[in-house]
This record gives structure tokens, C-alpha cells and sequence, in this order.
């Protein structure tokens, strides 16, 4: 006679649950909200469960709409969490239990109500607070698999100076570049003004003046000579005490998509970004606001465009990263490639230039996101 108790027949599979997580405390929340709509539309719902959660500007997590029109820019106004969800207290909680991958929602006054388990997180931030490793570490602790970079590679690729030092020790080539810490200006600014026009004297104006560790070009400002410098310096410390100063490379700019397979990663075909006439240079307001496109394929010779993907490629296994970068480098008029800076979140909205590449490469945007998730579930959390 059997033993099975027919009562306690197993129950049916559910499906793997997806936490789309997005916002965020830095200066390119608005770009990580865009993002998620994005995300959102195109996660395939017959196979996944979602559960989106986004972070205020002030860092608390909330349950938002689930709706991706509400997140898109509309008549050239930027999304925020705030407007996607109604209440105005309480958030969500992700278990640091690695035992348990619980989120739980709790209001003022109520009981604290469980939402089920997470498989996995698609983490959609930009900047700070969120592509930079402090998410990362969190998902980490939780023993939650995650989309992307571990907590080392998106440290590495949120800081620019040290994801330029990282490049040089593994002989990728870097254009020439100098380091402003908050300290040297704080405590001498007539001395940092004097090494940046040293700067600059070795190796021309323009310069830019930038922050360390922003992206979507936030915070950037070319600067043609010396009368320029203290607006620009105080312009870069809005979204970062610590700056970089980085000369003008002179050629075109060229991007290329890496995405990690079960077989390690490959490149996209690359893409490049054409001049902007209506802007200095590729900007937050020609990227995201004036919708600039770029040209993919970019136009390359085959030994041109073998060149930047294995050098993309390279970038991404020198910062030991995961999941999907793109490479960001300019190609000089004497034909040398030199890498600017890699993302490791890049933006992923359907125009945005990351997914383009790899449409134009045989992959169509929903299976990116798909073959993204994938990935993230195949990985387990911790020492890898």
C-alpha cells in the first residue's frame, strides 16, 4: 500500500516572482524610472510574477503603480515614484534573512502585511544609492539573486577615477585625466585651480569638469578657459564632492554593449554617437529630453569594429563584472581607441542606446530582459 497521503499532494509550481526595483536617492532618478516603465512593459507576465517597488527620493521603498505610460517623460517633464504611488507613509521591507526572501508592507497603525517571496531583483537605479554596490550589498545579505554587476564591479563602475585606475592596470587605453577630492578645494582652492590649469596647459583647453561618481551626464560642463572653473567645480559638487577633470579627446564616439551568456560574454555590434549641433556635447538634455539618436552600426571598418568589442569585452572581465555594461569610447583621428567609462546600469529604455545595439545584434528588447533574468536566477548570491 502507498504511503502518500493524497492530502498533502505537492502544490503547483508558481511562477519565479520579480521584484522590479527603481528610483532611487541620486540625481538620476527620474532616468531609472523611465528605465522601469520600460522594464515593465516588456517583462513577459505568462512567465513571471512582478512586484514593482520603487524608492522615493528621500530613500523610502513603496509599492508603486504598475502602470509604465505613468512612467515615461511627458512634454519634457521627468517621472518620479512619488507620483506613482497614492500613500504617503509606510514602504516596503526586504528580509536581510538569507533564509528567508520575504517583502513585507507595513502602514502606520496596521498590521504588517507579507507580500510573498522574491526569486529575484531587476535593479533599474542609476547613480548612487543604487548602481554604485549599496544595493548590491543589501541583495547580497538577503540572499536575493540579482540583475548585473556584483557589489565590487558596480563600485568599480560608479567611481570614475577608480575604474579608470583599474582599466590602466590592465592595459586598456585612458585619456588623460586629473582628480579633484573635496578636501583640496575645500582647504586650498587657489592651489587646485593651479593644478587644473597645469592640467590644461599640458594638455589644451577645453576641459571637462565632471563628478566622480554620477552618470546620464549629470553635473558635466565643458570649460574653455579659466574664468569658467569655479562655476563648474561648484556645478559637479552638486552631485558629487569628489571631480574629475578630463581633457578634450578629439575623434568620434563609439558604445558598445557587453551581455553576459552561459558561455561568458560578448559584445554587440558598437554604435556611434554623432555629433549634437544644438548642444556642446552629448548632454543629459540631448540624451533624455531632445531624444538625440545615435547610428547603429556605427560606421566601421571590420578591423575597426573587431577592435572596440573585444576591448569592450575586456572592460567588463577587468572590473569583474556581470550581467550586461556598455563601453563608452572615443575613437581618436589618429584611429586608437580610448575607453571613456563603462555603465554598468546602463539606460535601458527601448531607444536607449544599449538595447538598440543588441536589437541590431539579433537580440529584440524583450528577450534582452528576459535573457537578463534568466542569468540573475542561474547565479547564486555571495563569494562567486
Amino acid at each position: 500500500m502507498s504511503s502518500e497521503n493524497p492530502s498533502h499532494s505537492p502544490e503547483p509550481q508558481r511562477k519565479p516572482r520579480v521584484a522590479v526595483v527603481f528610483g532611487g536617492r541620486s540625481s538620476e532618478h527620474a532616468i531609472s524610472v523611465v528605465t522601469a516603465g520600460a522594464v515593465l512593459r516588456s517583462i513577459d507576465r505568462e512567465k513571471y510574477d512582478v512586484l514593482p517597488i520603487g524608492i522615493t527620493t528621500d530613500g523610502r521603498w513603496v509599492l508603486t503603480s504598475d502602470d509604465p505610460e505613468r512612467m515615461a517623460i511627458a512634454d519634457r517633464t521627468l517621472p518620479s515614484v512619488e507620483d506613482l504611488t497614492e500613500s504617503t507613509t509606510g514602504g516596503v521591507v526586504l528580509s536581510v534573512d538569507p533564509g528567508s526572501r520575504e517583502v513585507v508592507h507595513s502602514e502606520p497603525g496596521l498590521v504588517p502585511r507579507a507580500l510573498g517571496e522574491v526569486d529575484v531583483v531587476f535593479p533599474v537605479l542609476h547613480g548612487p544609492y543604487g548602481e554604485d554596490g549599496t544595493l548590491q550589498g543589501l541583495l547580497e545579505l538577503s540572499g536575493v539573486p540579482y540583475v548585473g554587476c556584483g557589489v565590487l564591479a558596480s563600485a568599480v563602475g560608479q567611481d570614475k577615477e577608480y575604474m579608470k585606475r583599474v582599466f590602466i592596470s590592465f592595459g586598456l587605453p585612458v585619456g588623460p585625466y586629473e582628480v579633484i577630492r573635496p578636501r583640496e578645494w575645500e582647504l586650498d582652492p587657489a592651489a587646485t585651480r593651479k593644478k587644473i590649469v597645469g592640467f590644461a596647459a599640458d594638455h589644451g583647453w577645453p576641459i571637462f569638469v565632471k563628478p566622480a561618481r554620477a552618470g546620464s551626464s549629470m553635473g558635466i560642463t565643458k570649460v574653455d578657459d579659466l574664468s569658467g572653473l569655479d562655476e563648474a567645480i561648484e556645478e559637479a559638487q552638486r552631485h558629487d564632492p569628489k571631480i574629475l577633470i578630463e581633457s578634450l579627446l578629439r575623434g568620434r564616439e563609439i558604445e558598445c554593449g557587453v551581455l553576459e551568456f552561459e558561455d561568458g560574454p560578448r559584445a554587440s555590434v558598437p554604435a556611434e554617437i554623432p555629433p549634437v549641433t544644438s548642444h556642446d556635447f552629448y548632454d543629459f538634455e540631448a540624451k533624455y529630453i531632445d531624444s538625440a539618436t545615435g547610428l547603429v552600426p556605427a560606421p566601421l571598418t571590420d578591423e575597426q569594429t573587431a577592435e572596440v568589442r573585444r576591448l569592450a569585452v575586456d572592460a567588463f572581465e577587468a572590473v569583474s563584472c556581470e550581467g550586461l555594461v556598455r563601453a563608452d569610447f572615443f575613437l581618436r583621428e589618429n584611429g586608437e581607441f580610448v575607453i571613456n567609462e563603462i555603465n554598468t546600469m546602463p539606460g535601458f529604455t527601448p531607444i536607449s542606446m544599449y538595447p538598440r545595439m543588441w536589437q541590431e545584434s539579433g537580440v529584440e528588447y524583450a528577450d534582452l530582459v528576459d535573457l537578463l533574468i534568466q542569468a540573475a536566477l542561474r547565479r547564486s548570491t555571495g563569494l562567486r
